[in-house]
């Protein structure tokens, strides 16, 4: 999509990008690219290999040891590289606590790590709609959801998760969802996030993961129909009126939406 004026956002948005400074604004309307330096790497993120990503494991991760378990079952895995990163999901776990979230939808389950991780701080009587198209893959999971005593928290369903995401409102559960975790085909993204957003409580948090892509969000090739739909959802989100965001340079990008 194209780029929007500053002035054409909605008023809220306005205000909230002027209070950020001066500085900030002028560059936008000067079109004028970030200086690299924001972040302290030229790519926006720290690299899986570099000794300041081991710094920030070694010094903040606190993994149950259950979910450590599966983690290091799934680096083993073909896909393992599909997994959100450790530290994300830490992060996922402190908001789904600090917000004493009840209900969480979670779409896209891959072995079930960050299920996991949601359902260990979850309320005993807490849920997790976990939504898949491959039960092959959660059933490296499951035993360990069983093991940490949480299976019960867990609904996974196995079906396009857009059909899951329906059938939510069609039975009249719109507006009781606390969380989200949108981590699934980037090219649903878009649907995702608005049926989320429909099912999500006022001051409930939507995040959606791998908003950089890998960096090619930077200038998504016409043939790359993923890098596209998140590059058209970040503008789309900048611009969102209905929620207030934060865009984090975590894992491979993380945007966490909090629904006005």
């Amino acid at each position: 999509g194209s780029r929007m004026p500053l002035l054409s956002v909605p008023k809220e948005v306005a205000v909230g990008t002027a209070m950020l400074g001066v500085a900030f604004a002028t560059g936008m309307l000067a079109g004028k690219r970030y200086p690299s330096l924001v972040f302290g790497t030229p790519s926006g993120t720290i690299g899986k290999n570099s000794p300041l990503r081991q710094y920030i494991l070694d010094h903040s991760l606190r993994e149950h040891p259950i979910l450590k378990k599966l983690r290091l079952l799934t680096a083993d895995h073909p896909s393992g590289r599909m997994m959100v990163s450790c530290e994300q999901a830490q992060l996922m776990a402190n908001l789904v606590k600090l917000i004493k979230a009840k209900k969480v939808i979670e779409i896209g389950v891959f072995t079930g790590y960050n299920a996991l991780n949601m359902a260990l701080v979850l309320p005993d009587n807490g849920q997790v709609i976990a939504c898949d198209i491959n039960e092959d893959y959660a059933k490296l999971g499951k035993p360990l959801w069983k093991e940490a005593g949480v299976e019960h928290k867990i609904d996974l369903r196995i079906k396009p998760a857009i059909q899951t995401l329906d059938e939510l409102l069609a039975s009249g559960e719109a507006e009781t969802f606390d969380f989200a975790f949108i981590d699934a085909d980037k090219e649903s993204y878009n649907e995702y996030y608005e049926k989320c957003l429909r099912l999500i409580k006022k001051g409930g948090i939507i995040a959606i993961d791998n908003v950089f892509w890998n960096g090619k969000v930077l200038k998504p090739r016409k043939d790359d129909l993923a890098a596209q739909s998140i590059h058209r959802l970040n503008e789309k989100l900048l611009r969102d009126a209905r929620v207030n965001i934060s865009m984090l340079p975590v894992g491979d990008g993380v945007t966490l939406a909090f629904k006005l």
